[in-house]
């Protein structure tokens, strides 16, 4: 049986797409890993020292913050279709030993390095596939459309009492202190995150290990709107744009289209929490629900310009392939690189540089996946982590 691991059957435009995937999920794991949590999304948290900080926090919300993981996930829907296509009559039990793997991975990840790790994410929306994988890509758009009104709506209700006890002038209310809380520049919340992101690896591992119960709620509230990038990746995969079926033209106009909504609007939303003096309501409302929309717009509009642009020949594409056919040890090794520069047990530099500064240690991890994965391959026809991931499933299933 031929599988994605054989180099005859791989896509390289989607292994292209896959390494640009996760270069630019680095360009914001760094704050995870460089700043206290409340800086993730809010610049004046921390680090915001300069007028190229705050240059810098703008690109990003509009061009990086979870355009990338969207892509990601766009990814993840049409290989997950590919191989239960490839997999003959009965798909199903390697696909549930391949999520139930990738989640193990993903709890192991993000017990000792990152605290956003997304794949224990990707690991349940998987589980709803078997619901998914034989409507047709018409359905699999209003699915994925539904999925991200339901995300923006249940953000709205969440977020709806802080944003308008801000506008109120109320302070001391349980929506407004929360928001401020997590998203804001509450003191003592920014001193009780600086002091987690300085804890020693065993102290991490500990008292992530005992949050887990906790972090599988969080997970869920998250499932919508990964399960809307994994549907809209299995819509595209089935319309045959990821297939390299569709004319350039098409692919330069869908980009143009979703670019033209999604970027002003973006633009609105970063303005709208700057002018207000980035208030940690209107800092979560806006980078965790009101942008989503916005954000699947220009994941998609990535993908339509990478299957457009990305040709088996060039330079660029063949880098990037060789990123994305080791997507999986990338994504988890560059976070060994972002602890090993910002943890307590490596150089310890969290909480010590500003977001211009921390966004160009990025870099760091993305020239190592750039050199590292074509030495690998070179010798391999897998990375490490997908060797593990594939092995594993062969032993569940």
């Amino acid at each position: 049986m031929v599988t994605l691991d054989h180099p005859q059957s791989r896509i390289i435009e989607l292994d292209a797409l896959r390494g640009l995937a996760v270069i630019g999920i680095v360009l914001m794991n760094v704050y995870a890993f460089a700043l206290p949590s409340q800086a993730y999304y809010n610049p004046a948290a921390w680090g915001m020292e300069t007028q190229l900080d705050r240059l810098v926090w703008t690109a990003s919300f509009v061009f990086v913050e979870d355009k990338f993981r969207t892509l990601f996930a766009i990814l993840f829907g049409a290989g997950c279709l590919i191989l239960i296509e490839r997999s003959g009559e009965k798909p199903w039990r390697a696909h549930f030993a391949r999520m139930g793997v990738l989640f193990l991975i993903g709890v192991a990840h993000s017990i000792l390095l990152a605290s956003n790790d997304i794949l224990r994410v990707y690991a349940l929306c998987g589980l709803a596939l078997p619901l998914l994988a034989h409507l047709s890509h018409r359905a699999l758009y209003a699915i994925a459309i539904g999925l991200v009104a339901v995300h923006v709506g249940g953000g709205i209700v969440a977020f709806g009492g802080a944003v308008v006890d801000f506008y109120a002038g109320r302070t001391g209310t349980d929506a407004a202190l929360f928001a401020e809380r997590s998203f804001g520049t509450n003191e003592p919340a920014i001193r009780a995150a600086l002091e987690q992101g300085r804890e020693g690896l065993v102290e991490r591992a500990v008292r992530r290990a005992a949050e887990l119960p906790q972090q599988l709620r969080i997970l869920l509230l998250a499932v919508p709107l990964n399960l809307a990038g994994i549907a809209l990746g299995m819509a595209m995969w089935k319309d045959r744009m990821l297939a390299r079926e569709w004319r350039t033209f098409r692919l330069q106009r869908l980009a143009a289209i979703c670019a033209v909504i999604a970027v002003p609007a973006l633009l609105v939303l970063a303005n709208w929490t700057a002018t207000n003096g980035f208030p940690g309501a209107l800092a979560g409302a806006a980078g965790l629900v009101l942008s989503a929309p916005f954000d699947t717009l220009l994941g998609l509009a990535y993908a339509a310009l990478g299957i457009a642009f990305f040709t088996s020949g060039g330079a660029i594409t063949q880098a990037l392939s060789k990123v994305g056919r080791m997507a999986l040890t990338n994504y988890l090794l560059s976070s060994l690189v972002l602890a090993a520069l910002f943890a307590s047990w490596g150089l310890g530099l969290f909480g010590e540089l500003s977001r211009s500064t921390a966004l160009a240690f990025g870099f760091v991890p993305i020239a190592a996946m750039l050199i590292w994965s074509p030495l690998w391959l070179s010798q391999f026809s897998q990375g490490p982590f997908e060797r593990l991931w594939r092995a594993m499933t062969r032993l569940l299933s």
